[in-house]
């Protein structure tokens, strides 16, 4: 592939926009979305997960970006006001369009489809050529500029950002087949039949050309990343359908010039509450598959203002320590530390996910009725847990999944994929074992 010459790309980029799909329950990342939607939820320890493909498009050049909401949506709202601000003599915005009702329609987005359909008038109303339009739970890195000139350069209507997968995780995405050329000639579901999988397998020479041994067993998933041409997105929308991956995209393949944009970077499906504990956690490799460390490509977010965090006397190995943060002799192991985390003396923390705090614990008016204070306790033993925002957990805690079932409500604690998740706000006890 050519390398783009993104001085001269600038007519193409102010001509494109970006929609963020923000509207789903999240069910899947629930407890975590009990109080707030999913790309509110936080990441990385001070990011939140809509703060991916907002920043993604920034450092494409797109600066014309909407954020579709609908769930539990205030805090998400509250997220990128305070942090997306672009100079105000510019045209770039970040902006939100919530579920509304209007005299066309008063119900909810019915799907990703169903929610661009109800918002086109605004997506119209200026002279947009493209439309690139994302999913708001994936961790990636990606130059929207390659995939819009592969677009531009193949004359396409529609192009998929695809992304190579294995025999084993193939049945689980929308599998694309193409010609030499990369136009998708076919398009399934979730395929789980062998004999059908052997029929989607990624041809010998175009796998040469992606840098892969010609009989390497690959298949192209959709990533949900989708460029569509003006007119090609209006008519592709002149139904009743309510989904682009089940609906939209398979129609449209016999009707339009569909082609397919194989990325091979690292991209992370991060809808369940497994895939965002491994994705977490794999930060606090010395070499993570995905790093916030690129400076040429960095994420974006809320600048707090927060002190440096202290540590008195604790033993680390492999974490991530967020800013505000006041760790006394503890031990923590393979974990996530977010912002205005407090963790007293003889605490263990291993292969966790601890959120952090919205503001910090200054004095007792600010402690909730049971007085006890934020943060982990005296001798707790945090294991395989996410402890969401606010948490306050008493001394002598124990909180670990072993033994337990891999799905489980309790008193103030959910189990989800052999994970202990003690959701926002929550106060554990002292002397409690979960």
């Amino acid at each position: 592939m050519k390398p783009t010459n993104f001085s001269s790309f600038s007519s193409v980029t102010n001509s494109t926009l970006a929609i963020i799909m923000g509207g789903g329950a999240g069910t899947r990342l629930f407890p975590l979305t009990k109080d707030r939607s999913k790309p509110a939820v936080p990441l990385g320890g001070k990011y939140r997960i809509v703060d991916i493909p907002i920043s993604n498009c920034i450092n494409s050049d797109l600066r014309h970006i909407y954020v579709l909401t609908q769930f539990n949506s205030a805090s998400l709202h509250r997220h990128i006001a305070s942090a997306f601000k672009f100079d105000r003599f510019s045209r770039a915005f970040v902006e939100i369009l919530a579920a509304q009702q209007t005299p066309s329609g008063s119900h909810w987005y019915q799907g990703t489809a169903d929610a661009v359909r109800q918002n086109l008038q605004n997506f119209l109303s200026r002279p947009y050529e493209y439309y690139v339009i994302l999913s708001g739970d994936q961790l990636y890195r990606m130059d929207f500029r390659d995939l819009l000139r592969q677009h531009i350069e193949e004359k396409a209507d529609i192009s998929i950002a695809t992304i190579p997968v294995e025999r084993s995780a193939a049945s689980d995405f929308g599998i694309m087949h193409t010609n030499a050329n990369r136009q998708i000639t076919r398009f399934v579901e979730k395929p789980k039949d062998p004999a059908l999988l052997n029929e989607l397998r990624i041809p010998g020479n175009l796998l040469q050309e992606l840098g892969h041994q010609p009989n390497e067993e690959l298949f192209q998933a959709s990533m949900g990343i989708y460029v569509f041409n003006r007119q090609a997105l209006i008519e592709a929308l002149d139904n009743d359908f309510v989904d682009f991956g089940k609906h939209i995209i398979p129609r449209s393949i016999e009707k339009y010039k569909v082609h397919s944009y194989i990325f091979q970077g690292y991209w992370e499906d991060i809808g369940t509450i497994r895939s965002f504990f491994e994705a977490n956690l794999a930060l606090t490799n010395e070499k993570p598959p995905f790093s916030f460390f690129d400076t040429t490509r960095p994420v974006y977010t809320h600048a707090r203002f927060l002190p440096g965090s202290k540590i008195h006397g604790a033993v680390i190995k492999n974490a991530v320590i967020s800013d505000g943060c006041v760790i006394s002799d503890a031990q923590i192991e393979r974990s996530v530390i977010g912002i205005r985390s407090f963790i007293n003396s003889g605490t263990t923390v291993r292969h966790s996910i601890l959120m952090g705090n919205d503001f910090f614990d200054a004095d007792l008016a600010q402690r909730d009725h049971s007085g006890m204070e934020l943060g982990i306790g005296r001798n707790c033993v945090i294991d395989h847990a996410i402890i969401d925002k606010n948490a306050r957990i008493g001394d002598g805690v124990t909180i670990t999944p072993e033994g337990k079932p891999e799905h489980f409500d309790g008193p103030n604690y959910y189990i989800r994929d052999g994970i202990v998740i003690v959701p926002k706000n929550a106060t554990i006890p002292s002397g409690m074992c979960i």
